[in-house]
């Protein structure tokens, strides 16, 4: 390896700044970490399996009872894992833990701290282009206050294939730069062909400039990185030479729509309790997700290049979920990867609706799927192998925990049909038991799902920060009914995701569509209802059968039914913006980047309002607005020409065919040309130099109306400040 590092890594002398790294760390005692962590989970398991089966064994042996007992095991492992990560982080919290990476630049001034050239990188596809560079503008304000922005370059690279968006980007990008003289710091890529979406996004980056950076600290389009945890999060690499990638615990902001706060709420509370959990057994070994982290480019380059998978997809073919596989290529040859669990400043922003969710949730589903090939791949870290194992757990346990259920349902059915004695019997996991012994397995169950909630909720209020959360009182409520709110979403997730698996296993892949993120105020609610009828009609079979043929069955499966039966209504209410705005007036759900933001937080916040104030298009306009401003307007014209790669002229029949496309485009308007007309006029030089010059040379009468009124409205439209894009 330091043959490698010679290619890249500075001299020695820079390794005696601070002393302590990752080096330190005692592998007998991470052994010791994983030991216990797997041991615990190991124990639990089995004591509930253990009791689960001779509760079985206590009645009359029949078909159901071996698969019920498999499942059980199954689904109580997946409990049992996040109780006991959760668990750990509670000792790591108390007691403190040395072996974070963080502690290896503890007590080094900012200004003091080594850096290496760096590129950050924000991919994006069909974005809100204001979101996009307001976050950046943010984030190079935020880097040039530390004082150390000249060691840092800007890259958006765009795979946008709506026209409108394309054009609103470069003409933000020619503004941003403008304003912060960024020009030679912060670029611009449009691809021409988008091939391996993200993943593709970046390798055709790193091909093209990679080796003129250390460093690379990738974003997704709404994320946001204080400067100060940029700075920080570069010179932990640059302390520690064995790391190939350091992932921050990125924490969900803006939320809106009740559902949006509600999780960023859960995240917020929860998740530091997880994630010091998780650092605790992962150390060297943890995991990568994709965004709000920082890469070292040349052994990235070298060691993590996808492969395509065997076969067609859904399960074959190029690699959707990227994140998981990187880690563990780069963990294979050697690199390792880090959590900064404890890194303040990473942001991101989470979906504004359930259906949203569910729609991000079908692409992760097959991305997590197609890891099975990858489980038996050679020379894998055992514990990379674990993370791919509970990526494809984590959607793979929706239909184990639905057919667990059902056979539950069938078995307490068959029960009932032969006369079982029912009344001597109570339900535990939708499985009749006796009595005394039920209670106690459905106790430490409901302790392992909730106990890391509550002891979140303690550890706030212990450490005195409940007023960041709306004080001791609101901070109850709000776990409460997160709590109410999360067990009915829970078999509603559920459905979903097996609906998913089964379509997968049948070979329905999946499109690459743009994230929704931006909050709407009108409830839909015919997609609702056509999303959700499948789960309501099932939840209502299922209760109707257990109310007639099991009565006592039918109240134990009461929380499960309410949740699928009030699916759509659930939805379109956790959807309205109107609800998530009056619940933070009401002081519920929330957060300490609310109550106690960050600058750059309520900067963006700020900007974004300004932005969003500004004169809109008039409609007839607002669909070809960014066509328009691209072949209208000088400045963007010579903007968007320049960014276009120059091709050489091509045959007779390709020169008359943008030839036509021209003459339409004048006219007939942009409204006659399909969406692939105009990205080909957009990416041909020629046509987009001839297109301006034409447009202001012809004569009224010979152009479509559509342009006349373009041209007319061009004044007013070009006196609002460019950086007002539009949504």
């Amino acid at each position: 390896m330091s043959n490698q590092f010679n290619k890249w890594w500075s001299p020695p002398d820079r390794l005696t700044t601070s002393p302590f790294t990752v080096e330190h760390v005692d592998k007998s005692r991470v052994s010791r970490r994983r030991a216990t962590f797997f041991s615990l989970v190991f124990l639990l398991t089995t004591l509930a399996t253990w009791f689960m089966a001779d509760l079985l064994w206590k009645g009359p042996v029949n078909f159901f009872d071996l698969p019920l007992l498999t499942l059980f095991a199954i689904l109580f492992a997946n409990i049992g894992t996040g109780f006991c990560t959760a668990l750990l982080g509670l000792y790591v919290i108390n007691r403190g833990d040395s072996a974070r990476i963080s502690r290896t630049i503890d007590d080094v001034p900012l200004d003091k701290l080594q850096l290496g050239s760096t590129a950050i990188v924000m991919p994006v596809f069909n974005e809100d282009p204001s979101r996009i560079f307001e976050g950046l503008r943010v984030i190079y304000r935020s880097l040039e206050q530390t004082g150390r922005l000249d060691d840092f370059d800007f890259f958006i690279l765009s795979d946008s294939n709506d026209p409108n968006r394309w054009i609103q980007e470069e003409v933000a990008w020619a503004e941003l730069c403008k304003q912060l003289n960024g020009f030679g710091r912060i670029f611009y890529r449009k691809r021409r062909i988008s091939i391996n979406k993200k993943s593709g996004n970046v390798a055709d980056f790193l091909r093209r400039w990679g080796q003129s950076y250390r460093y690379m600290v990738v974003l997704d389009a709404d994320s946001i990185m204080t400067g100060e945890s940029i700075v920080k999060l570069v010179a932990m690499m640059e302390r520690n030479p064995t790391v190939g990638i350091l992932q921050t615990a990125p924490r969900i902001i803006a939320g809106v729509t009740l559902y949006a706060r509600i999780q960023q709420f859960a995240s917020r509370l929860y998740g530091p309790l997880f994630l010091a959990g998780l650092n605790y057994w992962h150390q060297g070994e943890s995991n990568f997700w994709g965004h709000n982290a920082v890469i070292r480019v040349v052994p990235f380059m070298e060691h993590a290049a996808l492969p395509d998978l065997p076969g067609k997809e859904p399960f074959g073919g190029r690699i959707l979920s990227h994140d998981f596989v990187e880690a563990a290529l780069m963990r294979r040859a050697g690199w390792k990867v880090w959590l900064a669990y404890d890194l303040e400043g990473s942001f991101e922003e989470g979906p504004p609706t359930l259906i949203d969710a569910a729609k991000r949730d079908r692409r992760w589903c097959q991305g997590n799927l197609q890891h099975s090939w990858l489980l038996t791949a050679k020379a894998l870290h055992p514990i990379n192998r674990f993370h791919l194992f509970q990526g494809i757990m984590g959607y793979l346990g929706s239909p184990i925990w639905l057919l667990f259920m059902l056979l539950s349902t069938l078995h307490r059915f068959n029960g009932v049909a032969h006369g079982d004695g029912s009344e001597k019997y109570t339900m535990i996991f939708d499985y009749a038991v006796p009595v005394p012994e039920a209670l106690a397995l459905f106790g430490l169950t409901m302790t392992l799902i909730f106990l890391p909630k509550v002891l979140s909720v303690g550890l706030v209020l212990k450490h005195r920060k409940s007023a960041a959360y709306g004080g001791p009182v609101r901070l109850i409520i709000s776990a409460v009914l997160e709590v109410i709110t999360s067990a009915l979403l829970a078999p509603i997730n559920m459905m979903f995701h097996a609906k998913f698996v089964v379509y997968i296993l049948l070979g329905q892949g999946v499109g690459w569509v743009t994230q929704q993120r931006a909050a709407s105020e009108e409830a839909d609610w015919r997609e609702a209802i056509i999303t959700h009828s499948g789960q309501t009609v099932f939840g209502l079979v299922w209760g109707a059968s257990a109310y007639v043929l099991a009565p006592s069955f039918f109240w134990w499966l009461l929380p499960v039914l309410l949740g699928l039966v009030l699916a759509a209504p659930l939805s379109i209410m956790l959807s309205r913006a109107g609800l998530g705005r009056r619940a933070r007036e009401l002081g519920l759900f929330l957060t300490p980047d609310e109550t106690q933001p960050a600058p750059e937080l309520a900067l963006l916040e700020n900007n974004l309002e300004e932005c969003y104030r500004q004169m809109q298009p008039i409609p007839e306009l607002r669909k070809d607005y960014g066509l328009m401003q691209a072949i209208l307007d000088p400045y963007m014209n010579a903007v968007h020409v320049s960014l276009l790669r120059q091709r050489r002229p091509g045959s007779y029949s390709v020169r008359r065919y943008f030839v036509e496309l021209r003459r339409r485009l004048l006219a007939d308007g942009p409204q006659k040309l399909s969406t692939r007309e105009k990205l080909a006029l957009l990416l041909d030089a020629e046509s987009m130099n001839w297109l301006h010059e034409q447009l202001w040379k012809q004569p009224p009468a010979q152009l479509s109306p559509w342009w006349r009124l373009a041209m007319r409205q061009y004044n007013v439209l070009t006196a609002t400040p460019v950086t007002a894009l539009y949504r």
